[in-house]
């Protein structure tokens, strides 16, 4: 079932204009506690949920002439020990080959770097392969799963390095929960399973966003679980160890106690809230030789989109209210060092992460929100629509949840023109830029000062697929009229477009975040570097790629301008998937394909294939490769 949420625009226009001024220091109402409060015991918690399940029995009855049969539910679990507390935080790595949004906060890829040893996670398997002395050699293969296990309806999403264990994370739809499994990486680029565990969860899967977070040692996972229907009680957030028998599992510990459950005095009343999921958030201290993890869960509906930042994560759920008429939606403010969360009611949905810039200067979180979407949950961060918002929220705002952000927090944005599809947002420095794609036609890209809210609409030979950073400016990627734009935007001063770059017959050939990656130049003071992108090339009358057209193409940006540096291609062969023996994840979905700068080296991961090249004299050629693919009946 599809939700939606209503900014309700037309309500607030005459109040909510685009300011030069910032945003008021208080909501609406008067003082209220700093934070929430949880459930005092099993037995309340038990008491809220049944009034919930009762109210919903009898709108069910009173709609249709009968309830929804409950699902079958596990008998409830013992009482969980007190949740771990924060483990201490290590340095961040001194360089990172994954495009994360935040600095010294990891995000879940397909491929991470450990010394000289790059992993690979691919089609149910992680691989390794050494760059030691220059060279570019395959070392050791596992299955991604414990052994034993069948894993047919499992999908390995995501995978970190947390010292010398690689964290594989995926989703079982037939044991139905988180999978997090755990491997020991030698110094060699060997591999060894260690241990496995299950968490208790719906499908995490968003197109945009990332189930995985790593802070030092410290595993921060977001799940969504279906609220329990008639044992509500026995379908809480809990963890168990894999054990190689027939049933595969150990027993179940619940990660969250009654004390780590929260809901808003206002969504207390069944007859008004929508509460239909148990939105929990997971931290596990993965140097534990077992793994230890505690859960904050807060109640809400199914609508959400959540941000890590260093030290706390925001998630946003609406659906709040069974009819609309004021606040849609709560935002959520839940800190890592073991303090309460605390919330704010608030209006529309953001569109994905990267709504979201805690202003640390400003004391303030900037959220952009779209008045039609259903949050970063499976892929409706591509279908939004409606009007947008820049609110700002002062972080002294956050209480228990009983006021709403005030209309003056609101600054109402032009919406984009044309077609809604594939929204795009980022912050970039002090500027929000946002924009659509736009097909085979011209866009435009808006650029929002946080100083002063005033917007610069800058025009674009291309749509827009993608914003991200490329040092203090921007860059928006996108397609349109039969190629692929790349235009630098200026943001120093009035933003400009600095310069464009127009790859003919090409489009994108990955969609994530972390498919692009950029280079700064050494002590560069002008922003020059190099930037890669996986591109599809040589498109047919219909728009598709012909032959073997995916590689990693490379644009050089000096004095500001672009120009084409080169591109590193797979081979047909070494890419293949037909022979390799998959037994699970046998899709792409995070894609296949990522550059790579380690050092003043250069690759291409390309399905199978690891490609090398070099930078001389404004060009990338290839100087060697690699291939990793497996054979059916390889171990």
């Amino acid at each position: 079932m599809r939700f939606r949420s209503r900014l309700w625009f037309a309500a607030l226009a005459a109040a909510v204009m685009i300011s030069g001024s910032p945003a008021p220091a208080i909501a609406q109402g008067g003082p209220e506690a700093p934070t929430l409060t949880p459930f005092s015991s099993d037995r309340a918690l038990r008491d809220f949920l049944r009034a919930v399940v009762a109210e919903e029995r009898r709108e069910n009855m009173e709609a249709y002439g009968q309830p929804y049969p409950p699902p079958p539910a596990p008998p409830p679990p013992p009482p969980p020990p007190p949740p771990p507390p924060p483990g201490a935080a290590a340095a961040p790595a001194a360089l990172s080959i994954t495009n994360n949004q935040v600095i010294g906060v990891d995000e879940g890829d397909i491929v991470k770097a450990r010394g000289d040893i790059l992993v690979v996670l691919r089609r149910g398997r992680l691989f390794t392969v050494s760059l030691a002395g220059g060279t570019i050699r395959p070392v050791a293969a596992i299955d991604a799963f414990p052994p034993g296990v069948n894993a047919q309806g499992d999908w390995y999403d995501e995978m970190l390095i947390a010292g010398d264990r690689v964290v594989v994370i995926g989703y079982s739809y037939h044991r139905a929960g988180t999978q997090v499994n755990r491997f020991r990486l030698g110094a060699d680029g060997s591999l060894a399973f260690e241990d496995s565990y299950q968490l208790r969860s719906n499908d995490y899967y968003s197109s945009r966003n990332y189930a995985s977070r790593l802070i030092g040692n410290r595993l921060i996972l977001y799940s969504p679980l279906a609220r329990g229907f008639d044992d509500v009680l026995g379908n809480l957030p809990a963890i168990r160890q894999w054990q190689p028998n027939p049933q595969g599992g150990g027993a179940w510990r619940r990660t969250a106690g009654a004390t780590s459950f929260y809901v808003p005095n206002a969504l207390r009343d069944p007859r008004r809230a929508m509460i239909t999921t148990l939105h929990t958030v997971t931290s596990c201290d993965l140097s534990a030789a077992t793994l230890d993890c505690g859960s904050t869960v807060v109640l809400g509906g199914y609508a959400r989109t959540f941000f890590v930042s260093g030290n706390a994560i925001y998630l946003w759920i609406g659906n709040a209210w069974k009819e609309h008429g004021g606040s849609t939606a709560f935002v959520y403010r839940i800190p890592f060092d073991g303090a309460r969360p605390s919330a704010l009611q608030a209006r529309g949905m953001p569109v994905d992460q990267f709504s979201f810039y805690p202003d640390a200067a400003r004391s303030a979180l900037h959220v952009v929100v779209r008045a039609e979407g259903d949050g970063d949950a499976m892929w409706s961060p591509e279908v939004t629509s409606g009007d947008v918002a820049l609110l700002t929220i002062p972080m002294a705002t956050f209480g228990s949840g009983a006021r709403e952000a005030p209309r003056g927090a609101y600054h109402r944005l032009p919406k984009p023109e044309g077609s809604t599809w594939s929204f795009q947002n980022r912050f970039v420095g002090d500027h929000l830029l946002y924009g659509t794609a736009s097909g085979d036609i011209t866009g435009a890209v808006s650029v929002v000062s946080l100083a002063d809210y005033g917007v610069t609409r800058l025009g674009l030979p291309h749509g827009v697929d993608r914003l991200d950073a490329i040092g203090a400016d921007a860059i928006a990627i996108g397609s349109g009229r039969g190629a692929l734009g790349f235009s630098a935007i200026d943001l120093a001063g009035t933003p400009r477009i600095a310069d464009t770059f127009l790859l003919p017959n090409a489009r994108e050939g990955e969609t994530r975040s972390h498919a692009f990656f950029f280079r700064p130049d050494p002590d560069s003071r002008d922003g020059s570097g190099l930037l890669g992108l996986p591109v599809a090339r040589f498109l047919d009358r219909r728009g598709q790629p012909q032959g073997n057209s995916a590689g990693i193409l490379f644009l050089n940006r000096r004095g500001g301008k672009l120009s084409e540096a080169g591109a590193l291609n797979g081979s047909t062969v070494a890419g293949s998937n037909a022979d390799d023996g998959c037994q699970a994840s046998c899709a792409d979905w995070y894609g296949n394909a990522r550059p790579i700068f380690i050092g003043d080296r250069i690759f291409a991961l390309l399905g199978y294939e690891l490609v090398e090249g070099t930078a001389r004299g404004g060009r990338v050629s290839e100087v060697g490769r690699s291939s990793f693919a497996p054979r059916r009946g390889d171990k």
